[in-house]
């Protein structure tokens, strides 16, 4: 139970530190990446995804990018997943993720314009 408290402490910090570093929900912008946060997406790894996007958007000129949530998408099996949303509504959807791969998800398609097709998610 111990573990369970200082989790949900660690994630508590987490959160409050993304949202003072990071804009969360404001406004349209350029880009819109959405971690998918359904019970499926938590169990499979989604608050270290969102955690390492938090860390590139702050370390990075990311004033066009906006960070966000969402529930399930229905392809439980492709979790942890993440999607990129340009401002026309275009959408990419990048599934089986890792820090590794969300590192440079963010460099190349976020930040750079190029997808990262080898990890996209048909669906």
């Amino acid at each position: 139970m111990d573990g369970r408290i200082a989790d949900r402490e660690a994630l508590k910090a987490l959160r409050e530190q993304a949202k003072g570093e990071v804009d969360l929900r404001s406004g349209p912008k350029e880009i819109r990446v959405t971690v998918h946060m359904g019970t499926c997406g938590i169990a499979a790894g989604a608050r270290d995804i969102i955690a390492q996007i938090a860390q590139e958007l702050e370390a990075s000129d990311s004033a066009h990018v906006s960070l966000g949530r969402s529930g399930c998408v229905g392809l439980c099996d492709q979790e942890p997943m993440l999607t990129v949303t340009d401002r026309t509504g275009r959408e990419w959807r990048y599934g089986r993720l890792n820090r590794q791969k969300v590192s440079e998800i963010m460099r190349s398609h976020v930040l750079s314009g190029q997808p990262v097709t080898r990890w996209l998610v048909n669906g």
